[in-house]
């Protein structure tokens, strides 16, 4: 087997090296066995692949720029683009995944959406497909990240979604995930679950993964058609579950002189107990139905994440990144709260791009990387910084 399938796809088990699984409550196994069953031979039908395909063009407004970095890339002595998923309808790669999973929920006959959201982004992503196909949509929040990401959280109620706030735990991303799956135990027969990230039981991770490759699909096109060259040389993309990047990574998982360099939040600072940097301080567990890389305590206890980044504080990744962290197939750095902030600022001021929070991640470790002067650099600016302005504005 070639090592890029591996990389890329599950065994039948769902398992990327030996991360991955479903382990979920008896009640959600005729759900989880129909997803297994179906949302392969669905996606795979002509007429799935034409109204993907025609919404992901007419509807998200895909293919999304590939845009050379002319200011970045003269102050860093080398080629930088960037992957602008931030021109997406609603402002994020996340609709990429919506999109997919809406026809696939369609075409099981369910009635009623729900999902996790953190930064929100793929919350107003959800809300907006299910408007879109006229379903009820019911969306899950911490109640911190609703008071941090308020024009999100408007945005999905003008949609017509219902927004409920998660007052457990830290309020956050992990405990909008707990509330959504409760949902799903107690609704299992009308419902779909859109997860929003490369986590959860299988088929979750392979799933979103397949439908984020479009991003990897398009940089591979464009890098050859601006470049002459057939490959980037670095992809680098934020991680929080994953999502963005795994899209990115994925039609480069078996190019081995392709560089993988995933981000993660470091909060304020890997070793200050409010951190995200999961692959630094994480070991193997079961979280929200998979076996991956979280930050737990010695007794298994989950640990409070921290990021000013609403997206990435998770305590955990998706298995399909676990893998590549284990095996050393990409690199996985982080990034502080103050350093991302630095290069929000940075890139607003250098180029004329406002990034959100999660994808200034991404650029704040270009100083630590020695590049050459014909490198090809592409990051994937995975969303736009509308939503993170109060929080930009505090450090004006």
């Amino acid at each position: 087997m070639k090592a890029g399938i591996t990389f890329r796809q599950p065994d039948k088990h769902g398992y990327y090296g030996e991360f991955g699984g479903a382990f979920i409550p008896e009640m959600l196994q005729p759900n989880i066995e129909e997803l297994k069953k179906q949302y392969r031979k669905i996606s795979q039908t002509k007429k799935f692949r034409k109204a993907f395909k025609q919404l992901l063009r007419d509807y998200v407004g895909r293919p999304t720029p590939l845009f050379f970095a002319e200011n970045l890339s003269r102050e860093y002595g080398t080629n930088i683009f960037l992957k602008r998923e931030d021109l997406c309808h609603t402002g994020a790669h996340k609709i990429n995944n919506t999109i997919g999973q809406i026809l696939v929920a369609e075409q099981l006959g369910k009635t009623r959406i729900i999902a996790e959201t953190g930064a929100g982004q793929h919350g107003v992503a959800t809300a907006t497909v299910c408007a879109l196909k006229g379903l009820e949509c019911i969306v899950y929040m911490g109640e911190k990240d609703i008071e941090r990401q308020a024009p999100n959280v408007a945005r999905m109620r003008m949609l017509g979604a219902t927004v409920i706030p998660a007052t457990s735990g830290s309020k956050t991303l992990k405990d909008a995930t707990n509330e959504a799956i409760r949902d799903w135990i107690n609704h299992p027969e009308n419902t779909h679950y859109i997860i929003g990230s490369v986590v959860g039981p299988h088929p979750y991770p392979d799933m979103v993964a397949r439908f984020q490759s479009v991003i990897s699909k398009e940089i591979k096109k464009q890098v050859s058609r601006q470049t002459g060259h057939e490959w980037p040389t670095h992809v680098i993309a934020c991680v929080g579950g994953g999502s963005n990047a795994a899209g990115a990574f994925y039609h480069f998982l078996d190019k081995k002189d392709v560089k993988l360099i995933a981000v993660e939040a470091a909060g304020c600072g890997v070793d200050s107990g409010k951190t995200a940097a999961t692959t630094q301080l994480g070991t193997a567990g079961i979280l929200h139905g998979s076996k991956s890389l979280l930050m737990q305590t010695e007794d298994g206890q989950v640990t409070e994440p921290h990021s000013i980044s609403a997206g990435l504080d998770y305590p955990g990744i998706g298995p399909m990144h676990a893998n590549l962290f284990k095996s050393k197939r990409a690199v996985f750095v982080s990034a502080t709260d103050e350093e991302a902030l630095f290069a929000a600022f940075h890139l607003s001021k250098t180029e004329g791009i406002i990034p959100a929070l999660e994808s200034a991640h991404a650029f704040a470790i270009l100083n630590r990387i020695k590049f050459k002067k014909q490198d090809r650099v592409v990051i994937c600016l995975s969303g736009r910084g509308d939503k993170d302005m109060a929080t930009y504005m505090q450090h004006l």
